[in-house]
């Protein structure tokens, strides 16, 4: 793993809530911290409702991470616009969050999306 980059299960078990909606449940979330960033929690692709999700075509690459894709949470009121991403092919180094998806919380963006510790 790279030195500033540091990857640990959480314990209990997490969700996520998208306009109120319940979108994942997960026993097996990953907390990633990165020098100069806020933590991001991980979320397997295997406990999110994949349905609400659309991949878009915005990408980013991350010299430790490799390429992101995104993804819109789509809800009632309209979607929630590349709120979601995952590293399809992460380096080696960060191998864990492969199949695992994180999503932006706490900005005027993603403010209808929050996770937390149930």
């Amino acid at each position: 793993m790279t030195d500033h980059i540091k990857i640990r299960a959480l314990s209990g078990k997490w969700s996520i809530r998208a306009a109120g909606a319940v979108i994942a449940e997960t026993c097996g979330a990953l907390e990633l911290t990165e020098q100069g960033y806020n933590p991001v929690i991980y979320f397997p692709r295997d406990d999110i409702a994949m349905a609400f999700l659309d991949q878009t075509e915005k990408t980013s690459h991350c010299p430790h991470k490799g390429d992101a894709n995104y993804f819109s949470i789509i809800t009632k009121n309209g979607p929630i616009e590349n709120v979601a991403w995952s590293y399809e092919a992460p380096k080696p180094e960060v191998a864990q969050i492969e199949g695992h998806l994180a999503f932006h919380t706490g900005d005027p963006v993603s403010d209808l999306v929050t996770i937390e510790r149930v």
